[in-house]
C-alpha cells in the first residue's frame, strides 16, 4: 500500500515569488493495482510520480509504502521513463540486465533473468541486437523490461508510451495491457492520454493544478465525471462508453458471423458474398480458429495468380476476446476507421463479430436517450 498524506510542493522562482505544484494531495494506492494520473500538462503528475519514486523531495507531507516512510530511491521502486535511456554500447541482453549488475548479481544468473523479461515483452530473440538495431516500439519494451527484471514491488511508469507514433503506442498498449495479468505489481502510469488511462487503469486519478479533482475507476469517472473540468477532459465523444448495462462485447457482438473456411476455392467467397451482401469474410480453419480475412478487391486483383482463400489471406486484421470491455472496442473502430471487428474466445476460436452498425443504438441511446431537456438543447 502506498499512502500519501498532506503532500504539497513549491519551487522558488527567480523573483522570489512561490510557485505551488502540488496542494495538499492524499491518496491512498492498493497493493496490485494499476492506477493512471492523468491531467493537463503542468498539473503535477511527474511531479507527484517523482516524489512516490523517491527523486523528488516534498516541501511538506508524507509519503508511505507498507507504513514507512520513504524520501529516497529504494529497490521496491523501478521507473520507466518516456526517453529510453538504453545505453548504446551494451546489447540489448546486457541493457536488461545493466540494474542487476548493479546490484552485483553474477553475470549468468543476470542474463537468465534478463532473458526471462525480453521474452515477456516478445524480444527473445533480440537479445544480442544493439539499441541503434530496433525501432523506437522494440526500444521501449528494453526499458520495460529492464525495469521488471529487477522485480521492483512498485513499477513508476512517465507517459512511457508518449514519444511513439500511433499505430506503435497503440499495439503496446495492447501488449502491456496482456502483460499487466501476469504481473503481481503495482502500476503507477502517469498519461495525458484519457484513452489510455481507460483502457489500462484500474482506477483513475485526475489532476488539474497540482489538486486531485477525482479518482475512481474509468467506468465511475465516465458516468460521474465531479465538475465541468473532468467532463471537458474526458471529452464528450466518450459518452458512448457510458450506457448503463452495456460492458462487455459479448453483450452487443453477432453471434452468427459469416466467414469461409482457408481451403475453399475464390468462386465459393465471391459466391458467398453474393448470397451475404458483403464485400469481405472473415476466414476460419477446420476448427473455426480466426486465420485472417479476404475482401473483393484483393480477390478481383489476384485472381489470376491464387486458387484457393488460403492464397489470399490477409492475417493484419484487430480482434477482441468477448469479455473485452466494450468501450475499448469502441475505441478501436473509432480510432482505425474499421468497419468490423471480429471477437474470438480463448483459444482464437471465431464466436462473434461487432460491427459499426452494431454501435448504432449505443450511441443514439448515449447521446440522445430520453432526456428531453437535451434534446432541447440539440435543437
Amino acid at each position: 500500500m502506498i499512502t500519501i498524506r498532506g503532500i504539497n510542493k513549491q519551487y522558488q522562482r527567480e523573483d522570489k515569488s512561490i510557485f505551488e505544484v502540488m496542494k495538499e494531495v492524499n491518496l491512498d494506492i492498493k497493493d496490485h493495482e494499476f492506477l493512471s494520473i492523468l491531467g493537463p500538462s503542468g498539473c503535477g503528475k511527474t511531479t507527484l510520480l517523482k516524489m512516490i519514486g523517491g527523486l523528488v523531495a516534498p516541501t511538506s507531507g508524507q509519503i508511505f509504502i507498507n507504513g514507512k516512510e520513504i524520501n529516497k530511491p529504494g529497490y521496491d521502486r523501478a521507473i520507466v521513463f518516456q526517453n529510453f535511456v538504453l545505453l548504446p554500447w551494451l546489447n540489448v541482453l546486457d541493457n536488461v540486465a545493466f540494474g542487476l549488475e548493479l546490484r552485483s548479481m553474477n553475470k549468468k544468473d543476470r542474463q537468465e533473468i534478463a532473458y526471462m523479461y525480453l521474452k515477456k515483452v516478445g524480444l527473445g530473440n533480440f537479445a544480442k541486437q544493439y539499441p541503434h538495431q530496433l525501432s523506437g516500439g522494440m526500444q521501449q519494451r528494453i526499458g520495460i523490461a529492464r525495469a521488471l527484471a529487477v522485480n521492483p514491488d512498485i513499477l513508476l511508469m512517465d507517459e512511457p508510451f508518449g514519444a511513439l507514433d500511433p499505430i506503435t503506442r497503440d499495439s503496446l498498449q495492447e501488449e502491456f495491457k496482456n502483460l499487466q495479468k501476469t504481473l503481481d505489481k503495482t502500476i503507477v502510469f502517469v498519461t495525458h492520454d484519457m484513452d489510455e488511462a481507460i483502457k489500462l487503469a484500474d482506477r483513475i486519478v485526475i489532476l488539474k493544478d497540482g489538486e486531485i479533482v477525482q479518482v475512481g475507476t474509468p467506468d465511475e469517472i465516465l458516468r460521474n465525471p465531479k465538475n465541468e473540468f473532468v467532463e471537458e477532459f474526458i471529452g464528450k465523444e466518450r459518452l458512448i462508453q457510458t450506457r448503463p448495462n452495456v460492458e462487455l462485447v459479448r453483450q452487443i457482438m453477432n453471434k452468427n458471423p459469416i466467414s469461409i473456411t482457408e481451403d475453399k476455392s475464390l468462386s465459393d467467397a465471391i459466391a458467398l458474398m453474393k448470397e451475404k451482401r458483403v464485400d469481405s469474410l472473415l476466414v476460419v480453419d477446420e476448427n473455426n480458429q480466426l486465420k485472417g480475412y479476404v475482401d473483393i478487391e484483393t480477390i478481383d486483383e489476384k485472381r489470376k495468380k491464387a486458387s484457393t482463400i488460403k492464397d489470399l489471406l490477409i492475417t493484419d486484421l484487430y480482434k477482441v476476446q468477448a469479455d473485452t470491455m466494450i468501450r475499448d472496442t469502441v475505441q478501436k473502430i473509432l480510432k482505425r476507421g474499421v468497419k468490423y471487428v471480429p471477437v474470438v474466445d480463448e483459444a482464437n476460436h471465431l464466436v462473434g463479430i461487432v460491427t459499426r452498425a452494431s454501435l448504432v443504438d449505443i450511441v443514439y441511446d448515449s447521446i440522445w436517450g430520453t432526456d428531453d431537456a437535451l434534446i432541447t438543447t440539440i435543437s
